[in-house]
């Protein structure tokens, strides 16, 4: 397998390759620092590389840190901006992670993890491909509720923002938002607001 050609092998991989699944296919690190050094492959995170004559990624980031952290989920404020149910821009990516989860270190882009419960960790995830890479988002229903649930740490502004902007929606779910509130143990917590907007 040493002798298939690495530019193909990325082809293979949508165009990104991570470090273990580069020496998996037969790439040795010399191998990829020398199509690094001849510019072309660029390195995007730590042990995460990507042919250069690929167009622009439209999200790098989420699918930077799902290549790194395949189990991880993206959720909160992050999941709320991939949803459209937020104006705000959040300064990281937020992770859903099930607890005694190992994870590695990532310089960039910067992270903030949050350690659910199994039942909430594997609750409500969505597979959307984003830039050639599967990335595992929860659904807009699942975030509200896990908001709600996070409210002190994100704040009640972002939180009734998201629930007014899904409520304008014609997906609207009411009872995919009532099984993840009371999933999530926020059902009380919800409930004035959301008789407010029904």
């Amino acid at each position: 397998m040493a002798n298939k050609d690495p530019e193909a092998v990325f082809r293979q991989y949508g165009g990104q390759l991570r470090m273990s699944d580069a020496l998996k296919n037969g790439i040795t690190r010399y191998m990829l620092y020398s199509l690094r050094d001849k510019g072309k492959i660029e390195q995007i995170s730590r042990g995460v590389y990507r042919l250069t004559n690929l167009p622009p990624l439209s999200n790098q980031d989420l699918a930077t840190v799902s290549l790194r952290f395949p189990n991880a989920v993206i959720c909160l404020t992050s999941a709320l901006s991939y949803h459209d149910l937020t104006t705000q821009i959040p300064h990281f990516i937020s992770i859903a992670v099930p607890r005694g989860a190992y994870l590695p270190n990532l310089s960039y882009p910067p992270i903030q993890n949050h350690r659910f419960s199994k039942s909430a960790y594997h609750a409500g995830i969505e597979e959307h491909n984003i830039d050639e890479v599967v990335v595992k988002i929860y659904s807009a229903e699942k975030t509200i509720a896990d908001c709600f649930k996070y409210r002190n740490k994100i704040g009640m502004d972002i939180v009734l923002e998201a629930l007014k902007f899904y409520r304008a929606r014609k997906q609207f779910n009411l009872q995919a938002l009532l099984k993840y509130a009371e999933l999530c143990r926020v059902e009380k917590v919800m409930a004035p607001y959301l008789e407010t907007i029904i």
